[in-house]
């Protein structure tokens, strides 16, 4: 509750939206059917919780291949100029203003077999597989949601691959503090209030453990 003199104002709570198994099968089937550098960083981010900013900055020379490592440590975004009074923008690619948010991901091995085979020099954009020609976090929700259409996926915004990264590895109980360190979080309570949606699937297998606490007699 959030109080301004006086008066009280309950803080409303958006749901964020996760992709369910059967959309994410849906939407993997036509990336991989599909395959150009948007559509593999889509597929990256559903596997590894990237964020907008950070795809579309990263470039080949990010990713490890002796560690099978994903570096994250620089993130794009459109910034607001004031030149001459005029109201501009412009793309600016810097560290993550976050500590925390600079990390090293795993990547899993069919991730990184499909990145090894589609490989493109080292300063070149995954984006668009050519150096010094970067996507911009905008024209990449575009191509994201265009995606999501071709796939007959309801809508959603990019974040909500993060979402369903995090949702996919609770369902499979991953250890929450790798995945909170893994999302570059500065706290677990971060992951677990923000991120973690548990499916009402899982909700159900749950509470099915209790069935088998006692022996029925």
């Amino acid at each position: 509750m959030a109080n301004i003199s006086g008066i009280s104002v309950k803080a409303s709570h958006t749901t964020m939206r996760v992709l369910s198994v059967h959309e994410q099968e849906k939407l993997e089937t036509l990336l991989r059917e599909n395959l150009n550098p948007c559509n593999l960083g889509i597929l990256l981010c559903l596997y590894t919780g990237l964020r907008i900013g950070e795809l579309c900055a990263l470039t080949w020379n990010d990713i490890s291949d002796s560690e099978q490592i994903l570096f994250v440590n620089k993130t794009m975004q459109r910034l607001q100029q004031l030149d001459g009074g005029d109201k501009k923008t412009k793309v600016v690619i810097s560290t993550p203003k976050s500590e925390c948010s600079i990390r090293r991901i795993p990547l899993p091995d069919s991730i990184y077999h499909l990145l090894v085979s589609n490989r493109k020099s080292g300063d070149a954009y995954i984006l668009t597989g050519i150096s010094g020609k970067y996507l911009e976090p905008r024209t990449m929700e575009n191509r994201f949601k265009r995606a999501l259409a071709n796939a007959m996926v309801e809508d959603a915004n990019f974040h909500a691959l993060r979402h369903t990264f995090a949702t996919r590895c609770v369902e499979l109980g991953f250890d929450i503090k790798s995945l909170s360190e893994i999302l570059g979080h500065a706290s677990v309570n971060i992951t677990l209030n923000r991120y973690v949606h548990p499916s009402m699937e899982l909700k159900q297998k749950n509470m099915n453990m209790l069935s088998g606490l006692f022996a029925v007699k």
